[in-house]
């Protein structure tokens, strides 16, 4: 197994935290690096938010900050790493110039400098428009939303099949996928337009939705999440069969497309990020009852596996698992998975944590005398 160093700037790991065993294949590190990318990944479960990257010996380094509830996360076209979670939304900026590192490790360090109080909005997906609006999930709400400088949310819009702007989690409303600086699809577990409704569809009433068309482009999926334009594809994980595919759109308006499984993976999927010819999906253990009853208890059956958690690196072209990072223990559920390039080993600040106290950067230029 390889060795793994890991660093935190949370609080000492309690006993459970601490039956938590981390692996990963042999070859990781060095396609992380043949690709100049390290990941990010968040888990509400421990409320975490994870990098793991290379040390400067090359070997593997995973980052742990304490986050409320970290989910969804977005790394924009100006590096800044927003995250959904709690009852907050945090923007991060990297504080670092190119030549400065952290305790001669970390060449990114992510600082949380904006923070949004939304109230606890069971926050999911997030992106950022053309005009570095954050755009976000409220799936409590069933909309899609942006912040307000006053308010919780500001509504930007609703599924058709949602009558009301309630405090109902009605459809279960979860997933995002930005075309470019553009909201475009969503997903949702079921149509339900009654409180709590998506649990009895979660098997097969999962939907996308065309954003501009207002209308649903494919259904009959079970628990659909990550939706992600790539290399003009929609990729999208069916994660109620463990699938991670693509949806043929329909290419007339009032037509349904149709979800074509790529490939395998054995957990429940939340968390897509594509980069190169490569898929990084996010798998966790289907340890609840919401999880139960899906199709994806009898592909495990069929495969002779169990369900694990952790982070699988899939070749788009044969649709194989080539390279993975697995999490055995305590925690057992991630929920978003973001690329950051161009960078070895980043880290990021606790809101909480006495580093983000302590840690003052200055913004250079002129100073009037």
């Amino acid at each position: 197994m390889t060795q793994l160093a890991t660093g935190s700037d949370s609080k000492p790991p309690s006993k459970e935290e601490q039956k938590v065993d981390y692996s990963l294949s042999p070859g990781l590190m060095q396609r992380l690096a043949s690709l100049n990318v390290s990941i990010a990944f968040s888990s509400y479960q421990s409320g975490l938010l994870y990098f793991l990257g290379r040390d400067p010996k090359g070997g593997a380094h995973l980052h742990q900050s304490a986050m409320p509830k970290p989910m969804g996360l977005c790394l924009d076209g100006q590096g800044r790493l927003t995250l959904t979670g709690g009852f907050q939304i945090m923007r991060f900026e990297n504080v670092l110039d190119a030549n400065q590192r952290v305790n001669e490790t970390f060449d990114a360090c992510y600082v949380p400098r904006t923070i949004h109080v939304t109230g606890s909005l069971d926050a999911h997906d997030v992106g950022i428009d053309e005009n570095g609006r954050i755009l976000f999930v409220n799936t409590r709400y069933n909309c899609l939303a942006t912040v307000s400088s006053r308010h919780s949310f500001e509504p930007v819009w609703r599924p058709p099949f949602i009558d009301a702007l309630v405090d109902e989690d009605r459809c279960h409303l979860n997933g995002l996928a930005m075309d470019g600086n553009k909201p475009r699809y969503v997903t949702a577990v079921s149509r339900s337009n009654t409180i709590d409704g998506w649990r009895d569809r979660r098997a097969d009433g999962g939907v996308v939705i065309d954003i501009d068309r207002n209308e649903i482009v494919c259904q009959g999926l079970s628990m659909p999440h990550s939706p992600r334009i790539y290399q003009d594809e929609l990729w999208i994980l069916n994660s109620g069969t463990g699938e991670l595919g693509v949806i043929e759109l329909p290419e007339e308006q009032g037509r349904m497309g149709k979800f074509k499984p790529r490939t395998f993976c054995p957990g429940f999927l939340r968390g897509l990020a594509l980069h190169g010819n490569h898929a990084f999906v996010g798998l966790s253990k289907p340890r609840y009852k919401r999880f139960e009853g899906l199709a994806l208890d009898q592909k495990l059956k069929d495969a002779d596996s169990e369900a694990w958690c952790g982070i699988q690196i899939i070749d788009l072209t044969t649709g194989t698992c080539v390279d993975w990072f697995r999490i055995d223990g305590a925690v057992s559920e991630l929920y978003d998975v973001e690329i950051i390039p161009g960078f070895t080993c980043p880290m990021a600040v606790s809101p909480a944590s006495p580093e983000a106290a302590n840690l003052i950067t200055i913004e250079r230029g002129e100073v009037a005398g």
